[in-house]
């Protein structure tokens, strides 16, 4: 397998993902400006979306939308339990917190880091993402992971959102719950992994 990511961009979830299930895989940065990737290859043609994160299975088929390739990824290694069973409650509670974390943080996140975007959508961005990092920390003063006492692909993205705030002007020391998580999950070795491959660790 491989994926095509950017550095620290929402395909560092997967990256955890592949790095946590212990499988195969290769990584090939893209550029998002000129959709070339590090190899020189047109990432247009690998990925008409034109946008990371990208699976090239080994079979020569493509799996985008992050969400769905990290529960790809978990359903390989069933017994390193990273998302629940399908068909279980607990596989939907899972899918609602990717859904959770791709609607409502990652897509206002996205203000920040559009050129176009006005004061007033980064406005309402940020007062988005204030009310669900609120919340977020009141669930995580509950359990010690999104699907209680057990680690899942959810928490990798979770980590991956997180990383954004920063940068975005966001201090989450208001957040006691929230920042322990985050340290707790960075310090996991496969996530420390693909933040050294990614070069930002």
């Amino acid at each position: 397998m491989k994926l095509f990511y950017k550095a620290g961009a929402c395909s560092l979830s997967p990256h955890i993902a592949l790095a946590e299930a212990g499988l195969a895989f290769e990584i090939e940065a893209v550029d998002l400006h000129s959709k070339r990737t590090a190899s020189g290859a047109d990432f247009l043609a690998i990925n008409p979306k034109g946008y990371v994160p990208a699976l090239l299975l080994d079979d020569g088929e493509l799996l985008t939308e992050g969400p769905a390739i990290v529960q790809y990824i978990a359903d390989q290694v069933p017994d390193k339990a990273l998302a629940p069973a399908h068909g279980s409650r607990a596989r939907y509670q899972l899918q609602g917190w990717l859904n959770f974390i791709g609607s409502e943080l990652q897509k206002s996140c996205g203000a920040f880091f559009n050129p176009v975007a006005g004061d007033d959508w980064k406005a309402a961005a940020r007062a988005n993402l204030l009310r669900r990092l609120a919340y977020l920390d009141e669930q995580l003063g509950r359990c010690e992971f999104l699907l209680g006492a057990h680690y899942s692909v959810a928490d990798g993205y979770l980590f991956t959102a997180l990383r954004w705030m920063a940068p975005i002007g966001i201090d989450l020391s208001p957040w006691p719950h929230l920042q322990a998580y985050r340290e707790r999950i960075g310090a996991r070795p496969a996530v420390r992994a693909a933040l050294a491959a990614e070069g930002l660790a």
